[in-house]
Order: C-alpha cells, then structure tokens, then sequence
C-alpha cells in the first residue's frame, strides 16, 4: 500500500492521519492550528476603521478591502498547502485523502501546488475536524486504496 495521508481540515485547524494498511485505523500524526481564524473580527483588525470628511462635510467610515475571518482562513489554507508539499517532497506519504469544510475545501484547493493535487484520491466537503480519529475513519471509503 502507498503511504497514505489523511487531511480533516477547517479554517482553525487541520488534523494529518495515517494507517498502516488499506482497512487499519487512523493515527493522528499532526494536529495544526490556527488560533487567529478563532478570533472575532474586532480582534483580528487592531483598530476600527477610520472617517472621512468630503468636502461637503459629509462623513463615512473607511471599509477594509478583505473579511478578516477571510483573509487569516486563506493564510491557513497557505500554510496547510506548504506543509503537504514539504511533508510530500520529504517523501513522508504518496496519496491523500482530504476532508474538509466546504468553503475551506476549496480555499485549499486554490493554494494546493499541482504536484499535489495530483496525489489527492479523495475528497469529501464536510466538517468533521472535532471528531475522534475513529469516527473520521467511517467517512473514508472501507478501503483506502491507491485506485480510488
């Protein structure tokens, strides 16, 4: 059996399993997180936008170009994307199974390089990041095998 990775992701955490064989469990080998996608947008911005004044004195707030929440989701996504493909150049797994949030599935997928794309043998659009590495596993086909 290829060495295969198994991706639960959202935008505050993404956890990495592995199995010994097609049909064995899953064993948590990394647990990521990213405390700034659990903030509120309060938080995350350090101040509030400014005011302006046009010329006929009229006053309106500045708005920020991007969602915050957005914004820190996509710099996970990044980051989940560089460590898949390091963990994958450094020879540490040849297939992937990903599980992740819909909205969050495809942030990834944009930052996803193509030479890992193309080891992805499944893909499933649901949150499921809080749930033990047993109840994961019910999600994934019965047999993890390379020609899915």
């Amino acid at each position: 059996m290829k060495l295969t990775w198994i991706l639960a992701a959202d935008n505050t955490r993404a956890r990495i399993f592995t199995t010994e064989s097609s049909a064995s469990p899953l064993v948590e080998i990394e647990d990521l997180a990213h405390t700034a996608s659990r903030l509120l947008d309060r938080e995350i911005t350090s101040d509030l936008p400014g005011r302006v004044k046009s010329s006929n004195g009229i006053g309106h707030a500045l708005e920020q170009p991007t969602d915050p929440k957005k914004h820190e989701a996509d710099k996970f996504a990044h980051q989940i994307a560089s460590y898949l493909a390091a963990a994958y150049k450094a020879g540490k797994f040849e297939q992937l199974f990903i599980v992740a949030e819909p909205s969050f599935l495809g942030l990834l997928r944009s930052h996803l390089p193509e030479q890992i794309k193309k080891q992805v043998c499944f893909e499933l659009d649901k949150n499921i990041t809080t749930q033990s590495a047993a109840d994961i596993r019910k999600h994934l086909p019965t047999y993890l095998a390379s020609s899915l």
